[in-house]
């Protein structure tokens, strides 16, 4: 397991996530308003952007401080994949 990730929190976090897609689902299967569909599919969305943003932490303040420590620039380079997918995410 990657030391840099809260893993209990990611884990919390995916499951709510899990909940709020499968409340979506059944949603569409009680033919709920369209608004608050979108309102549960914008939470879900938010909540893994959430999620994301608890990866790109860890990954800075271990994997990058370690990168910068050692002087690995190729590791330090790579940090800019990082960025770019998570604001792909936005």
């Amino acid at each position: 397991m990657k030391k840099c990730m809260d893993a209990d929190n990611l884990h919390r976090r995916l499951k709510k996530i899990i909940g709020q897609v499968n409340a979506i689902d059944r949603m569409i299967d009680e033919d709920v308003p369209c608004e608050d569909i979108l309102a549960q599919i914008n939470a879900a969305k938010s909540a893994l952007n959430k999620a994301g943003q608890v990866v790109l932490e860890g990954h800075i303040n271990h994997c990058i401080k370690d990168a910068v420590e050692r002087g690995d620039s190729e590791e330090i380079a790579n940090f800019t994949k990082a960025i770019e997918r998570f604001a792909n995410m936005q």
